[in-house]
């Protein structure tokens, strides 16, 4: 079996950086890593490609033939893609019987809720290799401080889960960042955890561009926790406990800690890691750790 991550999420959510940061904790944690650019807008990469989309299709080469904009070129380009895994599965062979898999998607949106030419391409890597992947959702945490962006991003991520059908891990990232345009209303618990969204609505209605879409918020938030899918996990890329938090959720999800393999990969590396307390990074850490309190910003003063 190969395991591996679908990196995905909106643009500027922090993907490039995640698969830079993920790769180097995993290596160092005792995994051989190939990270799979397939983002063709992306000519800024911060880390070591084992694959390049690039080497298959450039975005801009398509835009320029087809007199395409870059969504539409994206979307050409993820098809193609999809009509030439054979490319692709030829590129993973030498990779997959040692290597655990990064793929480094692009950040339309659409690619993941409406098209389904990437949603075909990862079934069909799927099952000619024999893959197990994990989808991690990087939703920016920052969006948590406006409640209608919250709201749109928990469409977005439920739109997502059931669109790609994959062991799915929702992620505020950046949480570091998390009130960078504003203090949020709640507890991070109420984010992450999704709790009673009617809790939004008298913060919606102090925004008048908000408050004329109040019935249609309503009935959105009441969707939402019908289907009772979607919750977060938090992450801080440059914090290796956070980042560890995460690799053993992902671990979970996609079967790695029950497969057969050598202990060493599996397990986080003492001498790498130092003694690993995974309850330090619950929610309840996390708030302490990002979020100040009006009494924190008091005493400071």
């Amino acid at each position: 079996m190969v395991f591996g991550q679908v990196v995905i999420g909106p643009p500027g959510s922090g993907k490039t950086t995640y698969c830079n940061g993920m790769s180097q904790f995993l290596r160092l944690i005792g995994r051989k890593v190939a990270v799979i650019n397939l983002d063709p807008a992306n000519d800024s990469l911060p880390y070591d490609c084992a694959i390049n989309i690039e080497e298959l299709i450039k975005l801009g080469d398509v835009m320029a033939e087809h007199s395409l904009g870059p969504n539409g070129g994206l979307v050409y380009c993820m098809d193609y893609l999809e009509k030439n895994v054979d490319w692709m599965e030829s590129k993973l062979k030498p990779l997959i019987q040692d290597h655990y898999l990064l793929f480094d998607f692009p950040g339309q949106v659409e690619l993941f809720f409406l098209h389904s030419n990437a949603k075909r391409f990862i079934e069909k890597l799927v099952k000619k290799l024999n893959l197990r992947l994990t989808a991690v959702h990087l939703v920016d945490s920052h969006l948590c401080s406006d409640p209608g962006k919250y709201i749109s991003a928990l469409l977005l991520s439920l739109s997502t889960m059931i669109h790609l059908e994959l062991p799915h891990i929702n992620v505020l990232s950046k949480i570091d960042l998390i009130e960078s345009y504003g203090k949020i209303a709640f507890n991070l618990d109420f984010y992450t955890d999704v709790q009673d969204l009617s809790y939004l609505q008298y913060h919606l209605d102090q925004d008048p561009r908000s408050a004329k879409y109040r019935k249609l918020t309503k009935e959105l938030c009441e969707v939402v926790e019908d289907y009772g899918l979607v919750n977060f996990t938090t992450l801080d890329i440059q914090d290796k406990e956070s980042v560890g938090s995460l690799v053993k959720l992902i671990d979970k999800s996609n079967g790695f800690i029950f497969a057969g393999v050598e202990p060493s990969a599996v397990g986080f590396s003492k001498i790498a890691m130092g003694p690993v307390d995974w309850d330090y990074y619950r929610v309840a850490a996390v708030q302490e750790k990002y979020i100040k309190d009006d009494d924190d910003v008091d005493n400071d003063s």
